[in-house]
């Protein structure tokens, strides 16, 4: 099982999106894929015609045994999708007040880890969805993946919210044996903006060894897909961003050598 958590400590910049369009690239080729919605936004959930504010059963529940994970209830979980070989694990908009819930608790930071251990031969790729707020749900998504996907919006903002998640990263390594690779990908990219050219430049500039090289372009097709309710390739496997999402996970793919695809 691969894990790859997407994750920026900024909102709308396509961490949705990315995590969804991924997904649904691998399950095209065959690959048994889990997607894992820790945002109480619930973009994720939302995007596959599920209600987050009144779904029954979500990962909320995983949140409330102690830090344990009883066994099977992980898969009880489990929310079908559009796409046959992909399987969602629900947020609650509940997810929320976690914080509020267990100030002083330990233990909590790995309960996803555990949730993805009783899965471990059900799936073979794993893409969290994570919150753009530092605490235990984004803790546990950092704790859980093998690689990490920070989205940033090719404008001036994004990238001062990326500073702050380097710096969040640059925390969470000193508590892992292995440092976690991270790529940075551009998004939302409009090459007829100054904007957009000037912040990809100091991008690039900035953070030359992690970075993916090429971009997201901005495409409506990507938003047509969300109304729809399909993974991008399904809904328009030829438009621009899907042809760029193909070539980041291409580029993903290729930072695992060893590793069958």
């Amino acid at each position: 099982m691969k894990i790859w958590a997407v994750a920026n400590q900024k909102g709308g910049v396509g961490k949705t999106t990315t995590s969804v369009a991924l997904a649904g690239l691998l399950a095209d080729v065959g690959k048994r894929v889990l997607i894992v919605d820790l945002d109480p936004h619930g973009s994720m959930t939302s995007y596959f015609g599920y209600n987050p504010d009144n779904l029954e059963r979500t990962g909320f529940e995983l949140f409330q045994h102690g830090g344990q994970v009883p066994d099977g209830l992980a898969a009880q979980l489990l929310q079908k999708t559009s796409h046959p070989r992909i399987a969602l694990l629900p947020a609650s908009t509940a997810l929320a007040t976690l914080e509020r819930q267990t100030p002083g608790k330990s233990g909590l930071g790995l309960v996803i880890s555990k949730t993805l251990a009783q899965l471990w031969n059900d799936f073979d790729h794993v893409l969290i969805d994570s919150p753009p707020l530092l605490g235990v749900l984004m803790v546990n998504a950092l704790a859980a993946c093998q690689q990490l996907v920070v989205p940033v919006q090719t404008e001036f903002l994004a990238v001062q919210g990326l500073e702050r998640m380097v710096h969040t990263l640059t925390m969470i390594n000193r508590s892992r044996r292995q440092a976690l690779p991270y790529l940075i990908v551009p998004t939302l990219f409009d090459r007829r903006s100054q904007a957009s050219l000037s912040t990809l430049k100091l991008l690039r500039d900035r953070h030359k060894e992690h970075i993916w090289p090429a971009y997201i372009p901005t495409d409506g097709r990507l938003r047509d897909a969300s109304r729809a309710g399909l993974v991008p390739s399904q809904f328009d496997p030829g438009c621009r961003g899907v042809i760029a999402y193909r070539a980041l996970l291409k580029s993903l793919l290729a930072r695992q050598p060893g590793q069958p695809a």
